[in-house]
């Protein structure tokens, strides 16, 4: 059972696209498979939708009207992640599915969040640093909601709402790309940081 969005048979996803034609679902594929191909072999600060419409061999004004910009393809690439992330937190194994203590499950999934970003670090940071910040949208709304029910179930006399925004705040791209790369912190580190700052909040707000 959807233990935070009941009833709901789809979620709100980075750039879900809307039903096409078989032709037009052709040449979106071709785009998606030719601009992830081209972003791990060149990172994705390399990625340009006119090189993206030449190789994958279709007018650079199909590319621009399926998508407008580089960051709503990006959007696009992030798709696929983003639904096996919410159907593993939805419906996987626990901890981080259904099945374990409401505590165990907000540290799992934070942590799985956490790795989520890492994975796709360099799109997430073109997004932020482009002034688009991809989990503020419907991936974040369902993050959000699932934590808050997580937090309502762990201390149920605390503003689950707000503390779900506060346990969010520090999982974005940039902060974990300064704490890696400036501050030495490795994966682990960071988990261990949100998992006392988890286990605090739970603590003081029952």
């Amino acid at each position: 059972m959807l233990d935070c969005v009941p009833g709901r048979r789809s979620l709100p996803i980075v750039g879900q696209p809307q039903p096409e034609r078989a032709d037009a679902a052709r040449n979106r594929q071709k785009i998606i498979e030719v601009a992830t191909r081209m972003i791990a072999e060149r990172g994705a600060e390399e990625l340009s939708l006119d090189e993206v419409a030449r190789v994958a061999g279709v007018g650079v004004g199909t590319v621009y009207r399926r998508f407008g910009d580089r960051s709503t393809l990006i959007f696009a690439l992030l798709d696929d992640w983003e639904r096996q992330f919410q159907a593993a937190f939805l419906t996987g194994p626990p901890p981080l599915g259904p099945g374990a203590p409401a505590d165990e499950r907000i540290v799992a999934f934070l942590h799985a969040l956490v790795d989520r970003i890492v994975a796709q670090q360099g799109l997430f940071l073109l997004l932020e640093t482009g002034g688009k910040a991809p989990l503020l949208g419907g991936p974040y709304r369902v993050h959000h909601l699932h934590l808050a029910t997580l937090l309502g179930q762990a201390c149920p006399r605390a503003d689950a709402s707000y503390l779900a925004d506060a346990l969010l705040a520090p999982i974005n791209a940039c902060l974990i790309a300064f704490q890696r790369e400036e501050r030495g912190m490795t994966v682990e580190e960071i988990k261990a940081g949100l998992t006392g700052l988890a286990e605090g909040v739970t603590r003081q707000a029952r």
